[in-house]
């Protein structure tokens, strides 16, 4: 019997990681940072595993693979067949992430994939000065690229965001991007793994071998217009759901709570995932009361025709589904193979 379900986090080190996702109440020992946690993933060889009840022990995929559209929903399940359609993590940038654009879909599946990554990222940490990196400042050549890249000035030609607290921004597919140091972030996006890396400050592993860059592979990838705003605007407003970004691959919204909230899904044809960015909650849904603190996150599915929210002072929660009537373009491919060394950021 499917109910709403909690999963245990996976933790990857990073050249650029820190410490941040320990003082949200996490363990990651052995490791000596932790620069991704991945709170929900189906995507092979890194899949959510169900933290407690009568599901404990199996993972995301053998669930969806038994439950099919009462977990994801019918018309999803019918797009997207036995691919969990997102992933999700908290990043922590103790140090500049690489320079990168990952693909869109029709590039993506071209080249073997799935499907293309785009994402969003809600700011949950942002230290005085930290940086954002997204889409160019200018118009830059195509045939520009890889020497900007190689004499180090493609940076100089990009934009620069000075993020705050609760800052949204969604990064489609095709932008050139990259995260800052100081910023702890919540990311949402489509299931790939995919980053070409375009400049990496000639940063060494930890084996001190400079890291792969994907110049070729990134020119057919990247959206060449210039960007003028591109953090989101929302109104702050309690006990109410505001929505922040709407894509055919998620809607995510942000709800402020300090008192119940009740949500009624019987008309909604998705799971919804609540994501706890600040403080204390609950989701109670099919008499199941499930609890969560910043970092985690709950999994409801479809079957699921009410959701009540708690919260232990005031809350901050993103609420995510996928809306069944924006899907564009072919539905995705099984039995890919994904090239590793396009793997990571």
């Amino acid at each position: 019997m499917l109910y709403p379900m909690k999963f245990l986090p996976l933790y990857k080190n990073k050249v650029w990681g820190g410490n941040k996702i320990a003082t949200l109440g996490f363990d990651y020992r052995p490791l000596e940072n932790c620069g991704e946690m991945w709170i929900l993933s189906g995507l092979k060889d890194n899949e959510s595993v169900v933290a407690d009840g009568p599901l404990a022990k199996n993972n995301l995929n053998e669930i969806l693979e038994v439950y099919m559209g009462d977990l994801v929903g019918e018309k999803n399940y019918e797009h997207y067949g036995n691919d969990f359609p997102l992933l999700i993590k908290v990043i922590d940038a103790c140090d500049k992430l690489s320079i990168q654009v990952h693909p869109d879909d029709k590039l993506a599946q071209e080249r073997g994939m799935s499907g293309g990554k785009s994402e969003m990222w809600y700011v949950m940490e942002a230290e005085k000065g930290a940086e954002i990196i997204d889409g160019f400042d200018e118009v830059v050549p195509r045939e520009m690229i890889a020497e900007y890249a190689a004499s180090g000035h493609l940076e100089k030609k990009l934009h620069v965001e000075h993020p705050q607290n609760g800052d949204v921004y969604y990064l489609p597919a095709g932008r050139v991007h990259a995260l800052g140091k100081g910023l702890l972030i919540a990311e949402i996006q489509q299931p790939s793994d995919c980053t070409y890396r375009l400049y990496d400050y000639n940063r060494p592993d930890k084996d001190g071998n400079l890291r792969q860059l994907h110049i070729a592979e990134a020119l057919d990838a990247i959206d060449y217009t210039t960007v003028k705003s591109p953090r989101t605007d929302y109104e702050y407003r309690k006990n109410e759901t505001v929505e922040v970004v709407n894509t055919p691959h998620f809607v995510t919204s942000l709800i402020m709570l300090d008192k119940p909230m009740r949500k009624d899904f019987r008309e909604l044809d998705s799971f919804v995932v609540y994501f706890c960015v600040e403080g204390i909650a609950a989701v109670k849904s099919m008499e199941r009361i499930v609890p969560m603190h910043a970092g985690e996150c709950v999994l409801v599915p479809a079957v699921a025709d009410e959701v009540e929210l708690f919260s232990q002072g005031e809350t901050k929660l993103l609420e995510i589904y996928i809306d069944a009537a924006q899907y564009s373009g072919p539905n995705r491919s099984e039995g890919f193979d994904w090239l590793a060394q396009f793997v990571g950021n």
